[in-house]
């Protein structure tokens, strides 16, 4: 896959103006954010428009920016052992309302993000586009410019709740009619809402409350402790001692 030469990101400034800002360029693909105002004509011009001919999109996905950038795990000031060495316990979803985590550096806290393909030119794109409205996000649906947006936009609209204006059936896909919430929501708690279960003397699905706790398990963060300073040092006795010999 190329990477998207310097002309046309460019472009994206000539063609769109200031409708457009290039936020950047990692791996060779280049990502652009679009205010949702525009998002609709932004997107028929790089799928319509033959200097870019992005005419496949290959996901739309949503993203929930509430506590980016922060963790409930102490991975550099705390011991190398032990399940709770590192657990504060306060991490998106499992947290007391009042002590919920609030969004780090991102203006706006939803966010839908297209990745587009274009086979003419073997060229990718990531396009990112903030609701303006965190209450209720909501952004213009893109099925009539890509027929492939249908259910990947109720995926979003089913874990998000992202409403994408516009959209021809937009209800939930994966889970069921009467769920309530969001599930990829990061102040949806890890345990759910409610407990799930088929009542055979009933004949029916029952909805109860949750009886059990939430689990800190596997963290989902970088680490930057003292085993992988140790490699560096390593590496760089390594390079001195090689240095030294040549």
């Amino acid at each position: 896959m190329k990477a998207i030469p310097e002309a046309v990101t460019e472009q994206f400034s000539v063609i769109f103006g200031n409708r457009v800002t290039v936020a950047e360029v990692r791996f060779g693909i280049v990502t652009i954010e679009v205010a949702p105002e525009n998002w609709l004509e932004v997107c028929r011009v790089l799928r319509g428009n033959s200097e870019f001919a992005f005419e496949q999109l290959t996901d739309l996905c949503g993203v929930d920016y509430l506590g980016f950038g922060q963790t409930e795990w102490e991975t550099s000031d705390a011991t190398s052992e032990g399940f709770s060495r590192a657990v504060e316990g306060l991490g998106p979803g499992r947290f007391a309302w009042g002590q919920r985590p609030m969004p780090g550096h991102v203006e706006h806290r939803y966010a839908v993000v297209l990745h587009l393909l274009s086979q003419a030119h073997n060229r990718r794109l990531r396009v990112r586009c903030f609701a303006a409205d965190d209450d209720m996000p909501m952004v213009p649906s893109l099925v009539d410019v890509w027929g492939s947006a249908d259910w990947y936009e109720r995926e979003a609209f089913d874990l998000f709740g992202i409403i994408f204006e516009g959209h021809p059936d937009l209800r939930r896909i994966l889970t069921d009619y009467g769920f309530t919430g969001h599930p990829f929501r990061k102040d949806f708690p890890l345990i759910g809402n409610v407990a799930v279960r088929y009542d055979t003397e009933k004949k029916r699905v029952i909805y109860e409350p949750v009886e059990i706790e939430p689990r800190v398990l596997v963290p989902r963060v970088l680490r930057n402790d003292a085993r992988y300073k140790a490699d560096d040092i390593d590496r760089e006795a390594q390079i001195r001692a090689d240095e030294q010999a040549g």
